[in-house]
């Protein structure tokens, strides 16, 4: 078999650039045409194996392998595979990382692009990971924002991340505490490992939107339960969501929502059976994401384009 084609993370962020991204994503999620069974989650002494597969129709087959470890940099690493279905042959080998990074930005802001209120001007960006830049990279391609505000526990990363974000042109500044940020964010984004509750649902204000990419395994949290009673809640997947959404999980079982009081996921909002945020100009919204294959598989076939059968 002739050696298949690899692209590398520079490879990838070329071709998906954010609105190409979340548009491509946008056509997924509604067309109905790419599913994606419940991944397989396992524990290495600290660090997570995740196998995420995923087909579109009888055309392609993609599948991610991903390891998690809070003590290694970058903790994210992965490697996707993309194969054609009838053949069973491999088109393509793709650095999973990157393409991870930049389809879950891109995810949140197609959540957000439904929820958060139009004129949504500051961004708070909780955690300085390697999810940081596209974060931010594809919440300024859909919001007209004039601030955005970064926190990180080590406050020597946030200012670095800050830096760096205004080294591209982006209003960006490092903030001391969580607590500051929510008094001003119309938009708040975290992205971290947490174990511990970061936001307080007391702090939280009419007409925010809420943005939880962290917290995929049963122990982990990034807001307390009164963050998920005083919000109309959106999940990417409900079977995602439900099986691994650490702080979802833990506010259903201390009574603070229940699990049909979810309103919608993002395939319902993607093809309008479901209006997304409305009218309701000071509701608090709030999107959990654990990450599904077919973020991925629509990520991968835009790295390719052409190139594959």
């Amino acid at each position: 078999m002739a050696t298949i084609p690899w692209y590398d993370g520079e490879a990838v962020a070329r071709a998906t650039p954010m609105p190409a991204l979340i548009a491509a994503l946008q056509r997924a999620f509604a067309s109905g045409d790419y599913h994606a069974p419940p991944r397989l989650a396992a524990d290495m002494d600290g660090a997570s194996l995740l196998v995420m597969p995923a087909w579109k129709g009888r055309e392609r087959v993609g599948t991610k392998i991903v390891t998690v470890d809070p003590r290694a940099r970058p903790s994210i690493q992965s490697t996707y595979i993309l194969s054609d279905r009838a053949s069973g042959r491999p088109i393509a080998a793709i650095d999973g990382a990157m393409l991870t990074r930049r389809r879950t930005a891109a995810a949140s802001v197609l959540a957000a692009s439904r929820l958060a209120r139009p004129a949504s001007a500051t961004l708070l960006a909780i955690g300085t990971g390697a999810l940081n830049a596209p974060i931010i990279e594809a919440y300024a391609s859909a919001f007209a924002l004039k601030n955005i505000l970064v926190w990180g526990r080590d406050a020597d990363k946030a200012e670095a991340a800050a830096s760096a974000a205004r080294a591209l042109g982006y209003p960006a500044a490092a903030i001391a505490t969580i607590e500051a940020g929510l008094a001003a964010a119309d938009i708040v984004t975290a992205a971290t490992l947490a174990t511990e509750p970061l936001i307080a649902g007391a702090a939280l204000r009419p007409g925010m939107h809420i943005d939880l990419i962290g917290a995929f395994r049963p122990d982990m949290c990034e807001a307390d339960a009164e963050s998920f009673a005083r919000a109309r809640v959106f999940v990417d997947t409900h079977e995602g969501a439900m099986e691994e959404a650490g702080d979802l999980q833990q506010a259903i079982a201390a009574g603070a929502i229940r699990a049909d009081a979810i309103e919608a996921d993002l395939a319902a909002l993607c093809s309008g059976s479901h209006p997304g945020r409305g009218d309701d100009d000071q509701a608090i919204t709030l999107f959990k994401s654990v990450g599904t294959a077919i973020e991925d598989m629509t990520a991968a076939e835009l790295v390719v384009g052409d190139a594959a059968p």
